[in-house]
């Protein structure tokens, strides 16, 4: 796989101070680390980031929009707490009879804890927006031989609260994933790391490509994550964000072998479980990146990313 790796632009000077500072232009606190409401300025960026995206999508792509909860059965049969357990988020509600329900209200009028008698619903929020398309896709049958390719999106949510405003709680994501043989998955990947350098020079956004792995959890994540970066299964564009040293990862590119094909007996005409990969889009990041290279007055933007983003 020969891809042209673009360095980052080392005379994009980053002042992490005005980066920080910014927040207090784009968003309005919410009482938590990580969850912000968002400006018009700001939502005007991720909608025209948005339809550049979608320009790009295969003409094939079935699009699918998922709410921001998603079921614990299928996140729990898809495998994520073997592997990011500690980045959940699950959905609890008061169960119970009015009386027992009335009682719980009660001791928080007492100046009690009424979470005492929480208990989980059958609901978790979102960690990824491509969990939800694979049962769907599986409840279909055999697989074309075409394949399949999705175009998704989704609030997202994983407990990591930080006050850095490239990292937050909750955010969007945007999705690309393809289901199918092996070689048709690969393609599909590397066609999109391609596209996905296109979109980063056309917004004049300094970037690197290089190889990453999931923050897996435990010492056993420690041997997973060795495992994906010595086969190269997950890619990462990289934007200078806060500092060229530690930069944010803004797009992902991942292929997940027969993992999820094996999990919902997703099979090939062959017999064989098909294989999957995605291309993922951090909208809030991207969206944070421009603002961080480019300055909070978009009229002030290079003309030709005003250009590409259809800024009047």
């Amino acid at each position: 796989m020969n891809m042209p790796i673009q360095p980052a632009r080392q005379t994009t000077v980053i002042k992490t101070a005005e980066i920080d500072a910014m927040a207090t232009t784009l968003f309005r606190p919410m009482g938590a680390d990580g969850v912000y409401a968002r400006t018009a300025d700001y939502e005007l960026v991720i909608e025209k980031l948005s339809a550049l995206i979608s320009s790009y999508r295969d003409a094939e792509a079935e699009i699918l929009r998922f709410p921001p909860v998603m079921s614990r059965f299928q996140l729990e049969k898809s495998g994520y707490l073997k592997s990011f357990p500690n980045l959940l988020g699950c959905v609890c509600a008061l169960h119970g009879s009015e009386s027992e329900i009335n009682q719980a209200v009660g001791r928080h009028d007492a100046g009690g804890d009424w979470t005492t008698s929480l208990s989980p619903a059958d609901l978790v929020l979102s960690p990824a927006a491509c969990y939800p398309v694979y049962p769907i896709a599986a409840a279909r049958g055999v697989v074309p031989a075409e394949g399949y390719v999705f175009d998704i999106a989704a609030d997202v949510f994983r407990h990591e609260p930080s006050r850095e405003i490239d990292r937050f709680q909750s955010f969007r994501m945007r999705e690309y994933v393809c289901i199918g043989a092996a070689q048709h998955v690969s393609d599909f990947r590397a066609r999109w790391m391609d596209r996905a350098q296109e979109i980063a020079s056309n917004l004049a956004l300094p970037f690197t490509l290089e190889t990453a792995s999931d923050p897996f959890f435990g010492r056993m994540g420690q041997m997973k994550a060795v495992a994906q970066l010595q086969a190269a299964l997950k890619f990462e564009l990289l934007i200078p964000v806060r500092s060229h040293e530690k930069q944010t990862a803004c797009m992902s590119f991942n292929y997940h072998k027969e993992h999820f094909g094996t999990v919902w007996d997703m099979k090939l005409q062959s017999g064989e479980p098909a294989h999957s990969g995605c291309v993922a889009f951090g909208m809030d990041r991207l969206a944070v990146a421009m603002f961080a290279i480019h300055g909070l007055d978009m009229t002030k933007w290079p003309a030709g990313v005003r250009k590409t983003l259809s800024l009047s």
